[in-house]
């Protein structure tokens, strides 16, 4: 399945823009990814793209994502991005064997509090976000209180990755589509 295909499976499950842009968002983390670790960048941003495709028909951590794989499989989405779309959650059972899959796990999460940063600073843009001012909201338990942050270091560290500095890689991924986010705010790219 390529990227047009992908998205077109998202246009069609998918109606909340919120839930649209997160999806986008992991996209572009993972194609950064894949780019920075020489993987199949079609692969992992199509990955990216479609995680959460279900999440509107099957909205309880007990049918997400399990409940939407058999309809990737009829579409003909290889096994490698099911298997990883599987191991995204916690819940699922699905064992992270893959690099995709644990790349997958690690830019899910932590893109969620990386916008709740961006849309609390004055400019409502990725443009000027640091990792140190989602370092200062990180502290504060109350914000973005639904950012389980137990799983976004977990998920850095079974990546590979230091926590901080993979903020930074998914800050830096997510300026690349500022404005497809909403996120361009008032400052220039």
């Amino acid at each position: 399945m390529n990227r047009e295909q992908a998205f077109q499976l998202v246009s069609e499950y998918v109606s909340n823009e919120s839930l649209i842009r997160h999806m986008l968002s992991v996209e572009a983390a993972m194609r950064f990814y894949a780019r920075k670790l020489e993987q199949d960048e079609e692969v992992w941003a199509v990955t990216g793209l479609l995680h959460d495709y279900d999440w509107e028909v099957h909205p309880t951590v007990k049918e997400h994502p399990l409940m939407g794989l058999p309809l990737l499989r009829e579409k003909g989405v290889p096994e490698e991005i099911i298997e990883a779309i599987g191991g995204h959650s916690n819940n699922a059972g699905i064992p992270r064997r893959s690099l995709l899959s644990k790349g997958l796990y690690a830019c899910d999460e932590v893109t969620g509090l990386i916008t709740a940063v961006a849309l609390v600073r004055p400019s409502r843009s990725l443009h000027d976000l640091t990792p140190k001012s989602v370092k200062n909201k990180w502290k504060d338990r109350s914000f973005a209180a639904g950012a389980d942050r137990a799983m976004i270091t977990a998920a850095a560290e079974e990546f590979g990755v230091e926590l901080w500095q993979h903020v930074e890689n998914v800050i830096i991924a997510m300026r690349s589509i500022a404005g497809d986010l909403g996120l361009d705010g008032t400052i220039e790219p």
